[in-house]
């Protein structure tokens, strides 16, 4: 008999701490406790969502996937499967945005085991995953993206044991090419820049705080590289002097960048929304706030009659000019966030000045080699490291 129960358990720091397993209106993270099948269960359930880990409970319940150590249980659900793997990338801390391009994959996949009558993971053979895949109706590029969240909850169930092997490994990646880097010119940039003019005229009274603020937001994204989601979020406790914290590398190691003084004036003087924030409360949907910025920096790229524009062209001319100075991509990577110098080189090597100038040099030489270059340039061709007299 399944006797479960969960609650919070309140981290030391939490102020209703003395109020027991009883208070569950914190964001503590939240554990399970009692007996399942026999087995003794007490663990966390990786998540602070109450509704969530009620639901996690109940499979638990009614599929008996929690059956003891060595026991034969049945396959799991599907349905489990993804709950499970769903609380686990909230434990992870996952970008919001993120977390909800794997529920539309769990809500895609559940309704195509729902139209076959599947109902354990254990029945999504190689070729109903080839039929599942054939149901998508994306471009190349968000196909294989779609197809890698897909391996992703495979690794987990099968270090879960749920499945014996990543299937979704053998479908192939669909073809196609990747999209140049477009960062904006220093034309663009120079319209861009006079536009935020234009943008404040036209605010209203009630918007001038807002449109000060583009502009902020604006030189932070040119100069810092930031995404646009780091860049709303940013605090000021994150600033030093003219230096921003970046982040904290693997190693323990903090990353800075190295902000010009018109930026670090510009977001000095900006009216915060909050005494630490520049550009959203702290607190609420943060996605609906970056939305609204786009949309902002839009009407914005509109003025400045710069096609195309959108806010990631910020981080990729913070990128290219990076490179142009004659920095190795290396450490572009780690201004980035990159985890690995090949995610960096496979949008920025085009832009490496070294590779440039080695490109250049490698011309160079097979024109110095050239018979009939010389003849063309000097008259008398180099054969060999020989003149050689042309008849």
């Amino acid at each position: 008999m399944a006797m479960l129960t969960i609650y919070r358990r309140h981290r030391r720091n939490c102020p209703h701490r003395k109020d027991g397993r009883k208070y569950r209106r914190c964001q503590c993270p939240i554990w399970v406790d009692g007996r399942l099948n026999g087995e003794d269960i007490h663990k966390s359930l990786r998540t602070n969502n109450w509704e969530k880990s009620q639901q996690i409970v109940r499979n638990w319940e009614a599929e008996g996937n929690r059956a003891a150590e060595g026991r034969e249980r049945e396959p799991i659900t599907l349905l489990a499967a993804w709950q499970s793997f769903l609380a686990d990338l909230e434990a992870r801390n996952l970008r919001p945005s993120t977390v909800r391009k794997f529920e539309l994959l769990s809500r895609l996949m559940q309704e195509f085991a729902s139209q076959r009558g599947l109902r354990f993971l254990i029945q999504f053979d190689l070729p109903t995953l080839r039929s599942f895949r054939i149901t998508w109706h994306d471009g190349p590029l968000s196909s294989t993206k779609k197809l890698e969240r897909l391996r992703g909850f495979y690794r987990f169930a099968q270090e879960n044991k749920w499945v014996d092997e990543v299937l979704p490994s053998k479908l192939k990646a669909p073809k196609f090419t990747q999209r140049p880097t477009l960062p904006f010119t220093n034309d663009e940039m120079v319209r861009i820049l006079a536009a935020l003019d234009a943008y404040t005229q036209k605010a209203t009274p009630a918007g001038k705080a807002s449109a000060y603020r583009l502009r902020a937001l604006v030189l932070l994204l040119r100069y810092a590289g930031l995404r646009i989601g780091d860049a709303v979020k940013l605090t000021t406790d994150r600033i030093n002097g003219n230096k921003l914290f970046l982040y904290t590398q693997k190693s323990g190691v903090a990353v800075f960048t190295v902000l010009p003084d018109f930026v670090v004036r510009a977001l000095d003087t900006v009216p915060r929304v909050k005494a630490a924030h520049f550009f959203w409360p702290g607190v609420g949907d943060l996605d609906g706030v970056v939305g609204s910025w786009r949309k902002r920096l839009r009407r914005l790229f509109e003025l400045a009659k710069v096609p195309g524009g959108h806010a990631h062209r910020f981080r990729d001319t913070f990128a290219t000019e990076i490179l142009l100075a004659g920095i190795p991509i290396e450490r572009l990577a780690v201004l980035l966030g990159h985890r690995s110098v090949k995610v960096t080189e496979s949008y920025y090597a085009a832009w490496t000045d070294s590779r440039q100038r080695q490109i250049e040099a490698d011309l160079q030489r097979a024109w110095d080699r050239d018979p009939f270059v010389l003849l063309e340039t000097k008259g008398t061709p180099q054969v060999h490291g020989k003149s050689e007299a042309v008849n």
